[in-house]
C-alpha cells in the first residue's frame, strides 16, 4: 500500500513505525501541518512454523525488518532527508532477546545505509503465544501490579524459558520488544531501553512508580539483567548511530511506544470519544479523567484493564484476543474444506461472499460464541454454535452469526452501560478487520446505543509520529 501527497521540499519530517503482527507501516508526518504527506505498508509474513509445540506463535525479526527496509526503500529520498525525528511503535507484549553490541550488522549498498539483525537475535515470541498453561502461570509470583500476568507477555515467557529450556536465555544480555530492538539497533544503545506502556505489557511492572516488581523477580531466580531501563513514553531514547535510509546521523529517535496507545491518540480528540479498533485482535477502550489511579493489585476476573497512556494518564481497556482471526479461522476453514473437494477458490473471494451473504441476511436466530482464542481473564473458554436448526445454516446466516458473536463478546467485556457512565458519547471505529466488514459494522450499530465514526485516520503509524512530532 503506497500514498503520497506533494509537500514544500524545506519542511521538516517526522518519520512513525508501526512493526504490526502482521505488517510493517511508515509514514512521513510534516511536522508543521502535522499532515501524513506519504505511507507504506508492507505484509512482514514473518510467522515461523512450530511442529513441536502448536501453542508457540514465533516470528522471524529478520522478516520483519526486511518489511520494513521495503517501506523505507519506497518512501521519497529527499523527504527522508529532512526527517527531524523518528517515532517508533508495534505489537506489545512479545519478546525478542539479543546480545548487546551485536544485534545487527549495517551494511551500505548503492548509497543506501540499512541494518540487518545478526545470528545473535532470538526469533520474537508474539504476544499471541500460548505456552503458558494457566497452572504454570498459577505457579507464578504474584505481581505489584495492579495488572494480570497472561501467556504471550515477556515476563511470563521468561519464567517458561527458565523452566522448560534455561539454556536458551544464557545466550543473551538484552530483551524487549519488537519496537524496542529496532530503536536499540537505530541508536547503538548499550543497554534496551523501554516506556512504561510496553514496560506494563511484559508484567510485573508498576505503572504508578513507573519500575519493574525487582525485587520479586530476583526472589524468583528471573534473569533481572535482561530487564530493559524504563523511561517516561514521549522520552528520547537515543539517536541514531548511523546515517539510515538518508536520514543523517545523530537524529533523535522516540524510545518505543505500544501501537494501540498510538492508534488511540491518532484519532481520539474528544473525552467523549471510545474507540473500538480490531485488526487481528480487538480492543475498546475510552480515556479515564486525570486523576484516576489504578488498584493496587489485578482482578485477574475482570475482562476490563487500565493501560498507561501518556502524561500519567490511564486508557480504559477492554481487550479481546478475538477480532478479525475468528474471521480470518472462518475463511481458512472453508477453504481448507473447499480443497478437499479439489476446489481452489481465492480467500478475497471468500471474504467478499461471507460479506455479501450476511447483508442480504440482516438477522439470524443461530447463536455463536466466538472466544476462539480463550480471553486473558478467561484463557479456558473456547467457542461454540448453538441454536441449530435446518432454517438458519445458510452462509448468510452462519457469517453473520460469527460477526455478532464477535461485537458481542466485547460488549459482554465493556458494556454499553459502562461507556454511558463514563460519558462516552461517540464510538470512533478503526482497524482493517472492522473497516473492510460492513456486516461488523452493523453489529457495532446494533449493539452499541452510540453514533460509530468510521473513517477516521486512525493509524498506529501516525499516532506514533504525532506524539513525537507534539514533543519537539
Amino acid at each position: 500500500m503506497a500514498t503520497s501527497q506533494s509537500s514544500s521540499c524545506s519542511a521538516d519530517f517526522v518519520l512513525g513505525m508501526d512493526l504490526g503482527t502482521t505488517s510493517v507501516k511508515v509514514v512521513l508526518l510534516e511536522a508543521q501541518s502535522n499532515r501524513v504527506t506519504d505511507s507504506r505498508s508492507f505484509p512482514t509474513n514473518s510467522d515461523i512454523s512450530c511442529t513441536t509445540d502448536t501453542h508457540a506463535k514465533e516470528q522471524d525479526p529478520a522478516l520483519i525488518i526486511a518489511a520494513l527496509d521495503q517501506c523505507m526503500d519506497a518512501l521519497p529520498k529527499d523527504k527522508l532527508k529532512k526527517v527531524k525525528c523518528i517515532g517508533v511503535c508495534g505489537q506489545m507484549h512479545g519478546i525478542v532477546l539479543w546480545k548487546s553490541k551485536s544485534g545487527c550488522e549495517w551494511l551500505s549498498k548503492d548509497e543506501i545505509i540499512r541494518f540487518i539483525p545478526k545470528e545473535d537475535v532470538s526469533q520474537l515470541i508474539t504476544w499471541q503465544d500460548g505456552r503458558c498453561s494457566a497452572d504454570f502461570l498459577s505457579s507464578l509470583p504474584k505481581p505489584d501490579s495492579h495488572l494480570s500476568v497472561a501467556t504471550g507477555f515477556g515476563c511470563a515467557t521468561i519464567f517458561w524459558y527458565m523452566k522448560h529450556r534455561p539454556e536458551f536465555l544464557s545466550d543473551f544480555s538484552d530483551a524487549g520488544t519488537i519496537q524496542d530492538y529496532v530503536v536499540s539497533m537505530l541508536g547503538g544503545l548499550d543497554k534496551c531501553v523501554m516506556t512504561g506502556q510496553n514496560a506494563a505489557s511484559w508484567g510485573y511492572f508498576n505503572t504508578t512508580t513507573n519500575q519493574w516488581n525487582t525485587q520479586i523477580l530476583k526472589d524468583a531466580g528471573f534473569p533481572v539483567h535482561l530487564l530493559p531501563v524504563v523511561v517516561e513514553s514521549g522520552a528520547v531514547a537515543g539517536h541514531t548511530s548511523s546515517e539510515w535510509y538518508g536520514i543523517a546521523a545523530h537524529t533523535p529517535v522516540g524510545a518505543a511506544l505500544g501501537d494501540f496507545q498510538c492508534s488511540v491518540y491518532s484519532c481520539m480528540t474528544d473525552k467523549g470519544d471510545a474507540v473500538l479498533n480490531m485488526s487481528t485482535s480487538a480492543q475498546l477502550t475510552f480515556g479515564m479523567p486525570a486523576e484516576f489511579s489504578p488498584p493496587g493489585s489485578p482482578d485477574t476476573l475482570c475482562p476490563v484493564a487500565y493501560f498507561p497512556y501518556l502524561h500519567g494518564s490511564y486508557l480504559a481497556v477492554a481487550a479481546s484476543l478475538n477480532g478479525g482471526n475468528v474471521m480470518a479461522t472462518f475463511v481458512r476453514m472453508l477453504d481448507s474444506w473447499m480443497k478437499e473437494f479439489g476446489l481452489e477458490v481465492n480467500e478475497s473471494r471468500i471474504y467478499s461472499q461471507l460479506i455479501q451473504s450476511a447483508l442480504a441476511q440482516p438477522n439470524t436466530d443461530l447463536t455463536v460464541t466466538s472466544t476462539l482464542l480463550g480471553e486473558r481473564h478467561d484463557p479456558t473458554t473456547s467457542a461454540s454454535v448453538s441454536q441449530i436448526s435446518p432454517s438458519n445454516l445458510s452462509l448468510g446466516h452462519v457469517t453473520r452469526a460469527v460477526c455478532r458473536a464477535i461485537i458481542e463478546n466485547l460488549a459482554t467485556m465493556m458494556p454499553p452501560q459502562s461507556l454511558q457512565a463514563a460519558g462516552v458519547r461517540c464510538i470512533i471505529g478503526s482497524g482493517s478487520a472492522l473497516s473492510c466488514n460492513p456486516v461488523l459494522q452493523q453489529e457495532v450499530e446494533r449493539v452499541f446505543p452510540f453514533p460509530v465514526v468510521y473513517g477516521k485516520d486512525v493509524d498506529s503509524a501516525v499516532g506514533v509520529a504525532m506524539v513525537f512530532n507534539d514533543q519537539t
